[in-house]
Parts: C-alpha cells; sequence; structure tokens
C-alpha cells in the first residue's frame, strides 16, 4: 500500500522550510529563502501581508515534485493555550491567528498557508504541537502580580518531539521519564517534564536566557525606566527584545558559529564575555528546570539550531552534568514532527483536534 504524501510548511523570520514525507520517510526538502529586501517591504506589516509571497515560492517548489498530496500540515502558531496533539485547521482557528491577540509571529503563518495548499489540493490540512501548548499546572502561571501572569508558549513541537524520540531510542516510555529539555535556537525555552506532560518551560518572548536575537528576561525597572524614558515607540522596544536583542544587540550578528569563532580564534574579548553570559543564563536555566522534578532528572537533552556547536554545547554539558546525563540532539526536526502528528491523523491512531480541544470531525 502507497504511504500517503504529506507537505509540511514551518515559517521562519527569514525562509520558509518545507519538505515531502511518504509515511514517516523525507522524500525532499528545501529552506525557501526569502530575500531581504522583499521582508523589509513587510517591516512594521502584519505578518499575515507575507502569505502570498510565501504561498507563491512553496508553490514554484511543489511543481518541481512529483506526488498526490493526502494532507498539509503547517506549524501552529500564537493561539490561545492548548492541549498537546494534532489540530485541524479551521475558520475558528484562522479567525483567531487572524486576531493576533498574543502576539505576531511567523508561525502564525503556518495554518493559513496549510489551509491554502491543501484547499488547492483537496486535502486536509493540520497544525501540530503548536507554540501555544500549555500543559502547566495552575500555580506555575503566578508571576508575582495578578496583572502579569505568565504565559505558556514555547518551541513545543520540537521540544515534545526530541523528548518522545529520547524514549524511542531508550526502550523507555515518555511518560515514564522525567527531563529536561532545552530548545536553543533563535529563541530559547527551557522545560522540565514529568508525566508525559510539560510542567514547566521558560517562555522565549520574554523569560530566561538570551538568545541569539531575543533579550530573554531583563531587569524590570530597567525595562520600565526605558519604556517611560520617551526615547521609543512600542514596536521599537518590540524590536530590542525580541527581534534586534541578545547576540544581535551586543555582537552584530545572529550567527552563533561566528560569534563562537570571534572568541576562541580571534580572541575578541568582547565575544567571548558575550558568550560566556549566554552559556552562564542557559545554564542557570537548566538548573532551575530540576526544581520542578525535584532534583531527580533521568536526562538533560539539548536540540535546536545552536546544539551544532559542539564547543557550546560542551560547554553547556561540563556545567550542567551533574545533575543528570547529557544527551545532544542538533537541529529542529520540525518538519518531521509536523508529518508525524499529521501521519498518526491519516492512520486513524489519533483523533485531530479542534481549538475549542474537542476532537474535530472532518465535516465540521
Amino acid at each position: 500500500m502507497t504511504e500517503p504524501l504529506i507537505l509540511a510548511v514551518n515559517p521562519g523570520s527569514s525562509s520558509t522550510k518545507v519538505a515531502l514525507f511518504a509515511g514517516g520517510r523525507e522524500l525532499a526538502a528545501v529552506a525557501v529563502g526569502h530575500d531581504q529586501a522583499q521582508l523589509d517591504a513587510f517591516r512594521g506589516r502584519p505578518i499575515l501581508d507575507q502569505l502570498p509571497m510565501r504561498a507563491a515560492a512553496i508553490r514554484a517548489w511543489l511543481e518541481t515534485q512529483p506526488g498526490v498530496l493526502a494532507a498539509v500540515v503547517g506549524r501552529g502558531g500564537l493561539l490561545p493555550p492548548l492541549a498537546s496533539g494534532t489540530y485541524r485547521v479551521d475558520a475558528a482557528m484562522l479567525e483567531l491567528l487572524e486576531r493576533h491577540e498574543r502576539g505576531e509571529h511567523a508561525s502564525n503563518l503556518g495554518a493559513f498557508l496549510a489551509q491554502e495548499l491543501a484547499a488547492e489540493a483537496g486535502v486536509d490540512a493540520f497544525v501540530v504541537d503548536p507554540v501555544a501548548v500549555d500543559e502547566w499546572p495552575a500555580h506555575i502561571r503566578l508571576s508575582g502580580h495578578p496583572a502579569l501572569p505568565r504565559e505558556c508558549l514555547s518551541h513545543a513541537l520540537n521540544t515534545k518531539a526530541v523528548a518522545k524520540r529520547f524514549a524511542r531510542e531508550t526502550g523507555r516510555r515518555y511518560e515514564d521519564l522525567r527531563l529536561i529539555v532545552a530548545h536553543l535556537g533563535s529563541g530559547i525555552s527551557i522545560s522540565s517534564h514529568a508525566g508525559g506532560r510539560m510542567i514547566d518551560v521558560t517562555n522565549s518572548r520574554e523569560e530566561g536566557a538570551f538568545s541569539p536575537e531575543r533579550a530573554g528576561g531583563v531587569p524590570a525597572m530597567a525595562l520600565v525606566e526605558l519604556c517611560f524614558s520617551g526615547r521609543h515607540d512600542r514596536r521599537a522596544v518590540e524590536d530590542m527584545l525580541f527581534r534586534e536583542g541578545g547576540l544581535l544587540a551586543y555582537l552584530g550578528t545572529r550567527d552563533v558559529a561566528e560569534a563562537l569563532r570571534r572568541a576562541d580564534l580571534a580572541g575578541d574579548a568582547e565575544a567571548t564575555l558575550v558568550i560566556d553570559a549566554m552559556i552562564h543564563q542557559i545554564t542557570r536555566e537548566i538548573g532551575a528546570a530540576a526544581a520542578p522534578l525535584r532534583g531527580r532528572v533521568d536526562a538533560i537533552l539539548l536540540t535546536g539550531g545552536m546544539a551544532h556547536a559542539a564547543a557550546l554545547t560542551a560547554a553547556i554539558a561540563e556545567r550542567v552534568d551533574w545533575i543528570a546525563p547529557v544527551n545532544v540532539h542538533p537541529g529542529e526536526d520540525e518538519l518531521a514532527a509536523l508529518a508525524e502528528g499529521a501521519l498518526r491523523v491519516l492512520r486513524g491512531e489519533e483523533e485531530a483536534r479542534a481549538v475549542g480541544g474537542r476532537p474535530h470531525s472532518r465535516a465540521a
């Protein structure tokens, strides 16, 4: 029997990663780059304005690929808090993303791209483990003031996929493991896992370690002073925290490999200082993630794009391997995780959910 052909779509800030899978096997993949001049034209505009440009680029690539699609699956965006799982794209989901009440992010495009391409092929559209996956106990939401509750936003797709893959590779059930997973990408989210749930995680938009382009948890009173200084509008402050912070703000580059080269090979004292600071913040957050697990941790998993940098992961491991063994899973296998989620629904192993929390009938 021929395995269903699934198109997986993962929009990022400067590219859209797409791949075709036959069952769980990747047939072809590409990172469709978007010209910087094109992206600059969208600066200050809603992220959904990029939909026609990105959809056209994916169509052009698809025309070079053989086969008939059985489903299209996109990365899930900043939806309301949701349980982990595969969700069918519907009008309610698209309306929530269009309102973008939880913020603008490239991942918000995932459902729209999946829906548009799936409609053209006459098949279903899905998202899997959106960034809004929320499995927190109630007490985790308290920040210190009722007007400022913590929000669970994370790299749930890759985090969950890596945790489950580690469980399979070690012959254990994910539900039986106590794990710390550090997703080290353009944003950093560090999570505690127990009983098959992500019971705490740093929200990479506003907490934890700084990253290649995000400022992480900055001093609150200094931020208040900055916001009311009259020197910056809201968009400028958001850019400083979310798009132009971290390594970019300190060193003028988002490229971790370049920063490491400058520190290790060129003897750049400033680069050394910044890299040391980022490693310190990452390891401090990993240490903090052991507390919800009562210090009983089976493994620490390092993943994401930065995990390709062996010098970085070695420095992190050297500081935290007293907590638990450290395993490195470089990269972000998010396209495979998307395809796996859609395939589970197509095979009848899992029922597609709706954003309201109930299983979603195909006719809905």
